[in-house]
């Protein structure tokens, strides 16, 4: 299995960083969410760093882990890493000759995406904070109408099995040691939003974010 890890780079019009597979690569002419191979013993987020700095230039703060999707091509597997990066340094420029483009996340339902690419774009419409229970996006319960499905779920035993009840997103109840957090989002790989902590402290510790949400 091949562990990638990518990112969404996002503008401050909320647009989507995408790159063009180059001639002579597997599915050559794709487009892709910029990224590449995790080294072997390389933390997830310095790799992401690197791969980005390598790839377009430029230099990123405070990543967004946003999930993991697995994907079997007919070469092998592949695992997806996926994070949010909204916070650079620099102009993304395409350092192999790979040509760029900015999109709408609406647009991105029209492009043509790796298949890998593909099932990461529904996640994108969470926001990195959750402050209510129900938008045109997502909706905490029984949703059942195209949007986003959001459960509650209290430790890592309970997330597991809202995972295979169909939950696209978590919130965990209450307040949890930060070890805790830290297995719990080890275990699913679908975001998760926690409670009572910073931003930035939930993304160290692999969360998606935080909710505001008590139920």
């Amino acid at each position: 299995m091949i562990h990638v890890v990518a990112a969404a780079l996002m503008d401050e019009r909320g647009r989507v960083l995408i790159a063009q597979r180059l001639p002579g690569k597997h599915l050559a002419g794709f487009w892709e969410f910029p990224g590449g191979k995790l080294e072997s013993g390389e933390p997830r987020a310095a790799g992401l760093a690197r791969e980005l700095r390598e790839e377009l230039g430029i230099e990123i703060r405070d990543p967004r882990p946003l999930k993991r999707v697995r994907h079997t091509y007919p070469h092998g597997e592949v695992l997806i890493d996926m994070w949010v990066v909204s916070r650079f340094v620099g102009k993304p420029t395409g350092m192999d000759g790979q040509a760029l483009k900015w999109c709408g996340r609406d647009e991105l339902n029209s492009v043509a995406l790796l298949p890998a690419d593909r099932p990461i774009v529904r996640a994108l419409r969470l926001p990195e904070r959750l402050t209510e229970l129900s938008t045109p996006d997502y909706a905490v319960g029984e949703a059942g109408d195209g949007r986003l499905r959001g459960s509650y779920c209290a430790n890592a035993e309970a997330a597991a099995q809202r995972l295979g009840e169909g939950a696209e997103f978590l919130l965990v109840r209450g307040a949890l040691p930060n070890n805790e957090i830290a297995a719990l989002c080890s275990r699913v790989p679908i975001p998760v939003f926690v409670h009572g902590i910073t931003l930035e402290a939930a993304w160290a510790l692999g969360a998606s974010g935080i909710h505001e949400i008590v139920p």
